[in-house]
Parts: C-alpha cells; sequence; structure tokens
C-alpha cells in the first residue's frame, strides 16, 4: 500500500515547448512547477522532456530540443513511446500529453497512469478518451471544463498553481492595464483595446505570436487598431511579466471561448492584479466577482467595470491566490491522487487514468 512512502513520479510533458518555457507555454510551466514542487516534498521525480529543457530534475529525452508548436503528431508519438520505456518501474507516471493514454493502453503500460488533459474536451478529444474508458478515470481543470464533457467518468477536479512568491504584490501605480496571452481572436486584442479606449485606459498588449494564423489575426484584426493609447509589447516571459503584471490597475481578459483554465489570471491575482474577463470557461471559478475583479456581461459592462478597478483591495487579490492556487496546494491535491492510485482497484497492467488538469 501507498502512503506517505517517498514516490518516484514520472512526469511527461509535451516535446512542443522546453520546461520550463522560456516565455509563452502554460502547459510547460505547469509541469515545471509540478516537478518542483513535488521534488520539495521529498519525491523523486524523472521527467521526460526535451533536451533543452533545464527544469532541475532528473531529466531524459528523445527529441534533442522542443519540436516547436507546429510539430506533428508522428513527433508526438514518438516521444511518449519512447517515455513510457524510460519511466518503466515509477510508482506512477503523469503524462502530459494527448496522445499518452492510447500508447499506454496499446502497449499494456503495468505503472499506473494520470494524464492530464490541458485543452479545450472538444467532441474529437472526449471520443480519444471514451475509446479508453473502460480502464480510465478522469480528473477535470475545472469544474466548467468538467461539465463539458458529461458523458466521461470524471473523478476529481485539480485546478493549477504556481509559486505565488515569484510575483511580487505591485500598487498597480503603472497608469496602464494589461493583456497578456495568445494573440488569437479568441483571446480577444482587438476587445481588450476597443474596451480599454472606451474607459479612457492606456492598454499594453504582451502576446505570444509565433504561428501563421497568430501573424494573420495581428495585422488583420489588432495592428490597425493600436495607437499611442494601445501598444504592442511582444512577447514577455519571466521578471519582465511579473512587473507588467504588478504595475497594472486590471488585466484585462475578454476571452470568448470555454478556457479550460487560465493561468494568467491566477498570476494577476499573484500580482494583486484584479482580472476583468467575460463569464467564459473557468474564468468565475477563478475571479470572484467584485472582489478579485468583475465577471463581465458584454463589453459595455467591462468599460464600465474598468472605471472601478482601483476601489477592489489588491490585498485580497494576493490572499485569493495564495489560499486557493499555490503550487503547495496543486502538489498536495496530485499526491493524493498518485497514492489513490497506488492503493485503489485500477492499478492492474494496462490501467490509466486520465486527468483533465484546468488550467493557462
Amino acid at each position: 500500500m501507498v502512503t506517505d512512502a517517498r514516490l518516484h513520479i514520472g512526469l511527461i510533458a509535451p516535446p512542443w515547448v522546453p520546461v520550463p518555457p522560456p516565455q509563452y507555454g502554460g502547459t510547460e510551466l505547469v509541469v515545471d512547477l509540478l516537478a518542483r514542487g513535488l521534488t520539495a516534498a521529498g519525491h523523486q521525480v524523472t521527467l521526460f522532456t526535451t533536451g533543452d529543457a533545464t527544469c532541475p530534475v532528473d531529466r531524459r529525452w528523445l527529441h534533442p530540443r522542443a519540436v516547436g508548436t507546429l510539430g506533428t503528431m508522428f513527433d508526438e508519438l514518438a516521444h511518449v513511446q519512447a517515455a513510457y520505456a524510460a519511466l518503466a518501474g515509477c510508482d506512477v507516471i503523469h503524462d502530459h500529453t494527448v496522445l499518452g493514454p492510447l500508447v499506454a493502453t496499446a502497449g499494456r503500460v503495468a505503472e499506473p497512469i494520470a494524464t492530464t488533459v490541458h485543452s479545450e474536451c472538444t467532441p474529437e478529444l472526449i471520443e480519444l478518451y471514451r475509446t479508453v474508458s473502460a480502464r480510465v478515470a478522469v480528473v477535470a481543470i475545472s469544474h466548467h471544463q468538467r461539465s463539458t464533457a458529461p458523458t466521461l467518468d470524471v473523478r476529481r477536479v485539480i485546478h493549477h498553481g504556481i509559486d505565488v512568491e515569484d510575483y511580487p504584490i505591485g500598487r498597480g501605480d503603472g497608469g496602464y492595464v494589461l493583456f497578456l496571452g495568445r494573440m488569437a481572436p479568441t483571446k480577444g486584442v482587438h476587445r481588450a483595446i476597443a474596451v480599454a479606449r472606451a474607459a479612457g485606459k492606456q492598454l499594453l498588449i504582451a502576446a505570444k505570436m509565433w504561428e501563421p494564423a497568430e501573424h494573420r489575426y495581428f495585422h488583420e484584426q489588432v495592428e490597425p487598431l493600436l495607437g499611442p493609447d494601445a501598444a504592442f509589447l511582444g512577447q514577455v516571459g519571466g521578471r519582465h511579466k511579473a512587473a507588467l503584471l504588478a504595475g497594472a490597475e486590471a488585466l484585462v481578459n475578454p476571452i470568448r471561448w470555454p478556457e479550460p483554465f487560465g493561468l494568467v489570471m491566477i498570476e494577476a491575482l499573484a500580482a494583486g492584479t484584479p482580472v476583468v474577463t467575460f463569464a467564459e470557461g473557468s474564468a468565475p471559478e477563478i475571479v470572484d466577482d467584485g472582489v478579485t475583479g468583475f465577471v463581465c456581461r458584454d463589453e459595455q459592462d467591462m468599460v464600465a467595470r474598468l472605471g472601478d478597478v482601483r476601489a477592489l483591495d489588491r490585498a485580497r487579490c494576493r490572499a485569493a491566490a495564495e489560499a486557493r492556487f499555490s503550487t503547495q496546494r496543486m502538489v498536495a491535491d496530485h499526491l493524493a491522487l498518485y497514492r489513490q492510485l497506488g492503493n485503489g482497484p485500477v492499478r492492474h497492467a494496462g490501467s490509466v487514468l486520465v486527468t483533465a488538469e484546468s488550467a493557462a
């Protein structure tokens, strides 16, 4: 029986971006924090990643460098096949790839396996997991994500966490509001510009822009709207990102898609920065309306709410991040899951636990 004993945990990261990500990379950030947190809690971690990863744990890899977000399913397939071979003998394997559950069941992997689903539960993805559902237990990363897959047997919900101390709490006195995320229509950069402009606020835009569709959206819908009150900074990470969050009056997050989690929202809260968002996806689970930000009905409501953000208590934003979205809480939730896998009836050759953790 696995109780409080030291565990050997194998983590499989996707092959697209190094762990930790140099700048943008929500899944890779979560994997890095989980690896470090599990190690700090006294457990042995072996991470299967790419050769350019720098996460300070025992690492194995097939691809010497991350294959990039335009890599193919064949890159991922080779990666996960090598990963399961390298991690044989671990007490539990936690897979953060898409193809992992299929590889594990086809290969009759003996170790207990957890697999995090970091993306939207589309019909295609739900069907993928249904094909292994006889031996799969599902954990969602947000209650909203879980609600979008009602036909799957979901075991539990585990929210992401971050190292809150890496985000200095700021006073929001930089004279701007901030957009932080991907350059994509669903993320709503063009809406953020319109809302901030109507509210009389300067907007700084920090966004990942790697892929052709992202460049096309920027040139067609965002670039024509830029001006003295709306500036595009490019992609930011690390201390620069933390400083931008600390100086912002608010994070403007006008998403229009069922986002499974949204790491940027808890990063903002850690810096003491209120989040102004729409009631999409997991946003209402993360933002306490009227306390740590505002959950808005539409763009007109968002414009009005941006005028109210300075009345919110930034210390309460930080306290919410510390209480609900810390790495320590995330690690504790996962350890409970891993021990359940080791003790429960699903531990047999070929058994798989799928965790759909919410998530960036």
